[in-house]
């Protein structure tokens, strides 16, 4: 303060000029270090432990399908008591888990090494343990593209509806509810059984007859019927930011629609396009297991979850658990999907954190 009386003005010293400490610039200010959208919303998924588990769950299932096919002994076509020039050994169908052969039992007592059927094997000798990791594998490839197949119509769709308006939004959300109208599960069933004897005679000696006529006409009912849901979002999405100072911004500087849309709109739609995504999984894991369930699936001898369970109807009194283990797999695959989906929603829906 200054030494007269009645005066406001300071005696100001040398040292009141010193730069503050990091420590004090900490304690004076408290700023919260710089992020963005995404990492916010990795850090609230991860702070949901029902998600992260979840999450974990999927990449374990994923990896084994993956990877197990690789170093694992049998193939899921490999029948083990059928020796070409030789008589069916009938000793290797119909195993128990952890059961052996009398074969393989003969080759252990002379020092070999064989690896045990987890699972045991089915009637026709196949290791079962093998078939459930190429059906997981099969389930989740179907999954997979199906719903990518399904964001990129819905998607297409969607934004064409949404930035246009009038006359073209009015036509396409007409056809939206005249497909919202059809039963799906007569519609699915009725287009997989016309569609695999269509295709069938039609893909012989081309790269996509190894894939079966089955999953393509599968693919082709998730882009007919299922893309609808996801249109509708990324409809409403868009048709409340074309409004945008931005958007109107890049229409006044000439930017043609396919760039707005592609450039301003669906970026910001995608929190939304990756919930929908993570949840159309399940569902189209879900509707390929109940197709192979029906027969509709995939082309024997490849497997699948619901193909796997179908089969094991036949002996369900005497051999329970080989419908069981495809129902729990499908069942922790559908339900760890959903939930962390639901978690994806939870930590990047902005208005769920607003």
């Amino acid at each position: 303060m200054s030494n007269k009386p009645f005066s406001i003005q300071q005696d100001l010293k040398p040292e009141d000029f010193l730069p503050a400490t990091d420590k004090e610039k900490e304690y004076m200010v408290q700023m919260r270090p710089s992020s963005t959208f995404f990492k916010d919303g990795v850090k609230r998924l991860l702070k949901n432990k029902v998600a992260t588990v979840s999450m974990i769950v999927i990449v374990i299932i994923a990896l084994a399908a993956v990877f197990v096919p690789m170093f694992w002994p049998y193939s899921y076509e490999q029948m083990l008591g059928n020796v070409p020039g030789k008589p069916m050994d009938a000793s290797f169908q119909n195993l128990r888990p952890f059961e052996y052969s009398k074969t393989e039992m003969r080759r252990i007592e002379a020092g070999e090494k064989v690896t045990p059927h987890v699972f045991g094997t089915d009637s026709a000798g196949r290791d079962y343990f093998i078939r459930i990791i190429y059906g997981t594998r099969i389930s989740l490839a179907v999954g997979f593209f199906a719903s990518i197949i399904v964001l990129i119509i819905g998607m297409t769709i969607g934004s064409v509806a949404g930035y246009c308006g009038g006359k073209v939004d009015l036509i396409i959300m007409r056809i939206v509810d005249i497909i919202y109208s059809l039963p799906d599960m007569l519609m699915v069933i009725l287009l997989s059984s016309v569609l695999k004897t269509t295709l069938a005679d039609k893909l012989d000696g081309t790269v996509l007859a190894r894939i079966g006529s089955n999953i393509i006409s599968l693919f082709i009912v998730f882009g007919l019927l299922y893309w609808v849901s996801m249109s509708r979002l990324i409809r409403g999405q868009i048709l409340s930011l074309r409004e945008q100072e931005y958007v109107l911004a890049a229409e006044t500087c000439g930017a043609p629609g396919r760039w707005i849309i592609l450039k301003h709109l669906i970026p910001n739609c995608f929190s939304v396009i990756i919930i929908s995504t993570a949840l159309q999984i399940p569902s189209a894991i879900f509707t390929e297991s109940y197709l192979s369930f029906l027969g509709l699936g995939v082309n024997a001898p490849m497997p699948s979850l619901g193909s796997l369970a179908s089969d094991a109807l036949n002996g369900i009194s005497s051999y329970t658990y080989r419908l069981v283990i495809p129902a729990i797999v499908i069942s922790l695959i559908v339900l760890s999907l959903n939930l962390f989906g639901d978690g994806l929603r939870d930590a990047f829906d902005p208005k769920l954190n607003a």
